[in-house]
């Protein structure tokens, strides 16, 4: 023991003492010198880290500043707009925006740190540098859920029929995703390529899809000058202008350009956190132009911490099929971003190793869905973007994602923090969540790109797309399908979620997708395989697009067969349909 504690105050003598222990061997100017065209010079090669290789102390922490601003976007948005649809007080998103950091640091942590459980082969975490965040899925619930929870009494109307503040809807939202979070506890135990045969791409990808389609509306709603205020007169600071004026769209389109600039000309550091870059632009001129008010942020307390502020829980029967339907798609999202992870890592990705560490981030991804409820926070899940950070950077070291994770919680802990996010004008955090929310649905693009697209996939395709992107278009299309009128609560309950999950886009899909992909035959059938492909090249596979295919190809006639079989299936799928 004593040997142990001299080893480690040697270790933390070089840490704190020496050039190698603070700085390293790093270029620094590597992350922050902009690129500057025909000005910028080649980087030299940067040293790997690797997950648990010796870092510099300084370089630890700016990377995991990196981390943590690449990130904040997507952490603080969620429950910036649930607030805001709820109707509550400044105060009360003030303590959602800290709460939700304060969460992400703390899931984190465990994402990174990877538990045993003991007597069995199973572990609670990944062990990679995997940070945590506020799913976006949640906000398509909440917009969705709250007109039936005003409608049935759960939330409260003034004398004119105006919405008020509704905490305990906010209560029912977290009751029903903390208790839907045991569905990817239990599918947490299935092998990894069962789960990703129960639920492919062909599946997921147009749940994500949707879900982003479903969110744009709202960032589009707040960048033209507010969804509170639509049609009316918008206070903004010292302003008052109409919904949709010039100044509104200018604000929202200049952190646009900004974040496509600083993608275009920015160092690697600003290049990953380039949404951030637009938002402060979008504050700064806003500020200067008498658009942000600070009342907010000198009203609000310095510190804060979980449970300041608390919900009551309860179960919200409509919505529990949606949260079925997010948990599904965040659990093949955790599958695909550990895999991901550990490519950017350079650690193996098959194997017992790889599939103990999705096993791990399933349970831990399931496990912090339930935590961030007791933590009065909507649910939480693996974010993605932080693999581009790895990538650019060369690090993959764990020490980083620590220090991400105390960043978070002490942005989440000094509240003025989440007053200043809170104090936004619309316009600019408009002008933000939009493009996070098409990435959104850019991520479901790529998704849906890893299928075959067989006749039969595009069938699935369609079928499940359909009433998705119907009730995108026309959110209310389900309204009047059922006309109940009577005493029985709990009948007009499970009308209301059948309604629910029909107006809710990415869940009808997702259904729908879900049981045509179990009950449709996967048949290779290699003469329709060949019609389409001959259908691609010449635009026709009649007879004459048979000639004009084996004209193009420089082969015989009766050839085609062969020649398609070896150039596109390969020979062993050709020996396979033969």
């Amino acid at each position: 023991m004593k040997y142990d504690f001299q080893t480690l105050g040697r270790r933390l003598v070089r840490k704190f003492t020496t050039k190698d222990g603070l700085l390293g061997d790093y270029d620094y100017g590597y992350l922050f010198i902009p690129e500057i065209p025909f000005l910028s010079k080649e980087p030299k090669t940067q040293p790997f880290f690797g997950l648990d290789s010796e870092m510099p102390l300084i370089l630890g922490m700016i990377l995991g500043f990196q981390h943590t601003l690449s990130m904040l976007a997507g952490v603080v948005t969620p429950p910036l707009i649930i607030g805001g649809a709820t109707n509550m007080s400044p105060t009360l998103i003030n303590y959602l925006v800290s709460s939700s950091l304060i969460t992400s640091g703390i899931l984190t942590c465990i994402q990174i740190t990877r538990f045993h459980i003991k007597g069995t082969k199973y572990y609670i975490g990944t062990g990679l540098l995997s940070v945590v965040g506020t799913s976006f899925a949640t906000i398509t619930i909440v917009t969705k859920a709250l007109p039936l929870m005003y409608k049935t009494g759960i939330c409260p109307l003034d004398a004119d029929g105006n919405p008020l503040a509704c905490p305990d809807g906010y209560g029912h939202i977290l009751a029903s995703g903390l208790v839907c979070s045991l569905l990817e506890i239990l599918l947490s135990f299935l092998p990894p390529k069962a789960l990703q045969k129960m639920f492919p791409p062909i599946v997921t990808g147009p749940v994500v899809l949707l879900i982003g389609i479903s969110l744009i509306e709202s960032g589009f709603l707040d960048w033209v000058g507010g969804s509170a205020c639509v049609g009316k007169v918008c206070e903004v600071g010292r302003h008052l202008l109409p919904w949709g004026s010039a100044q509104f769209v200018g604000l929202g389109f200049l952190v646009y350009v900004s974040i496509i600039l600083a993608e275009r000309f920015g160092s690697p550091i600003m290049k990953s956190c380039a949404v951030i870059i637009g938002l402060l632009v979008g504050c700064i001129v806003a500020a200067a132009c008498g658009y942000f008010s600070s009342s907010g942020i000198s009203e609000a307390a310095s510190v804060t911490f979980m449970w300041v502020h608390t919900f009551k829980l309860k179960v919200y029967a409509p919505v529990i099929l949606p949260f079925l339907a997010v948990y599904i798609v965040l659990m093949m999202e955790c599958i695909g971003d550990v895999t991901a992870t550990c490519d950017v890592s350079r650690l193996e990705v098959e194997g017992e190793l790889y599939e103990s560490r999705i096993q791990g981030g399933v349970l831990a991804d399931g496990f912090n869905g339930l935590l961030s409820g007791l933590l009065t926070v909507t649910p939480m899940s693996t974010f993605a973007q932080n693999n581009g950070v790895i990538s650019v950077t060369k690090c993959a070291n764990r020490k980083v994602g620590y220090w991400c994770a105390f960043f978070m919680i002490i942005m989440g802990i000094f509240s003025k923090f989440a007053a200043a996010i809170v104090s936004i004008p619309k316009a600019v955090l408009g002008g933000m969540t939009s493009f996070l929310y098409c990435s959104v649905a850019v991520s479901g693009v790529k998704i849906i790109s890893t299928t075959e697209f067989t006749r039969r996939d595009r069938f699935v395709l369609t079928a499940s797309l359909l009433p998705g992107f119907g009730a995108v278009l026309v959110s209310n299309w389900f309204d009047h399908v059922f006309t109940y009128t009577g005493d029985n609560r709990s009948l007009s309950g499970f009308m209301d979620a059948i309604v629910l999950v029909m107006e809710t886009g990415y869940a009808v899909s997702g259904f729908i997708g879900l049981i045509l992909n179990l009950t449709l035959p996967q048949i290779k059938d290699e003469i329709e395989e060949i019609n389409e492909i001959v259908l691609e090249t010449v635009g026709s596979a009649d007879q004459r697009g048979m000639e004009n295919y084996a004209r193009k190809e420089g082969i015989k006639l009766e050839a085609i067969r062969s020649h398609v079989s070896v150039h596109h299936f390969g020979n062993s799928s050709s020996s396979e349909v033969a």
